[in-house]
């Protein structure tokens, strides 16, 4: 039986198309644009035809065009579905012809190649700038998909699609990018404030931008994902000046340090190398850290020997996972922190 054969609830449609539930009573309400049935005569449910229509009154809506006349629009242009075929037993259903089709890079659609289906609907809940529908939608993916995933499939394909879309468009869409932007952070933020209890005695892992470099996200991911696991973490942000990051190496003693960079123009190896020389802890027993090189800036061979280059966020969690075990029962320990740092 496929996904549609009986139609799918309102839930399943807002997180498709990335419309907030509450967006999709009004203009069923004020535009008729609805599901033609509704199952015990409440529960609405939407059929591939109802879908359409409401995927056109996505695009036109995203594009510029009024409520009222996209709905107009959209339910002009709407024919009625083929007839359904009933596949023999033992065979698999052939998919419905009339499930909305991507419309990547159509009218103001982004261009989210074949990227899943979530995704394209976090893009098109920004190009509306329907905050209500981001914020629903980012975190019923964490909580359905886990933070890696939701991060990886869905957050970090859909905020390079708006980049892309900027980049093509003579600065256009700077508003959707900013917008999607600052809804992802919050929604990672809120992971890393209902993180469980730290790890007592475990150093924390320093993460921090390399100077010039403004792109926080990735590392805000990476932050949530060790709060998850219950690693002290310090966020120092974007741009950080060398000498804060030298003295913040000195003062907390930590079991790594992740260095993102962006482009290759802000990948700095000299402070690379000079973070990882850094030293502290009582004399004759001095520690190092491990430097974890993060980002598309950082191509190529590491700058210095035990440099970790993570290919990703999964990639780093783990890598920083076993740093942390490492130093909880490592000699070195002891002598590291605030107050052994000279």
């Amino acid at each position: 039986m496929t996904e549609y054969a009986h139609g799918i609830t309102s839930g399943a449609v807002a997180r498709r198309l990335g419309v907030a539930p509450t967006t999709l009573r009004s203009w069923d309400r004020r535009y008729g644009i609805g599901p033609a049935a509704r199952e015990d005569g409440r529960h609405r449910r939407w059929t591939p035809a109802d879908i359409a229509v409401l995927e056109e009154m996505c695009r036109l809506t995203a594009s510029g065009v009024p409520p009222a006349e996209a709905a107009r629009t959209a339910r002009a242009g709407a024919a009625p579905p083929p007839p359904r075929v009933r596949a023999p037993a033992g065979t698999a259903p052939a998919p419905s012809s009339t499930a909305p089709a991507p419309r990547a890079g159509a009218g103001g659609g982004l261009p989210l190649g074949r990227a899943r289906q979530e995704c394209r609907g976090l893009g098109r809940a920004a190009v509306r700038l329907d905050a209500a529908a981001m914020d629903e939608m980012l975190g019923s993916l964490i909580e359905e998909y886990g933070l890696v995933t939701a991060w990886e499939e869905v957050m970090a394909p859909a905020l390079h699609a708006v980049g892309r879309k900027w980049e093509t468009s003579d600065d256009r869409y700077v508003e959707v990018e900013h917008l999607l932007s600052w809804h992802v952070s919050s929604a990672l933020r809120r992971v890393s404030t209902a993180r469980p209890a730290l790890r007592a005695g475990t150093p924390p892992v320093l993460l921090a931008c390399v100077p010039n470099e403004q792109h926080t996200l990735p590392l805000e991911a990476l932050a949530a994902g060790l709060a998850e696991l219950g690693l002290p973490t310090r966020m120092f942000g974007a741009a950080v000046p060398p000498e804060a990051l030298d003295q913040a190496v000195r003062r907390t003693g930590p079991a790594a340090v992740v260095l993102w960079a962006q482009a290759r123009s802000t990948a700095n190896p000299p402070l690379a190398r000079h973070v990882a020389d850094t030293s502290w802890g009582v004399k004759g027993a001095r520690t190092r850290t491990t430097v974890l090189l993060a980002g598309p800036g950082w191509a190529g061979p590491p700058p210095a020997p035990g440099m970790l280059r993570p290919g990703g966020l999964r990639e780093a969690m783990a890598l920083l996972r076993a740093l942390c075990d490492a130093a909880d029962t490592g000699p070195a320990v002891a002598g590291a922190g605030p107050a052994a740092a000279r």
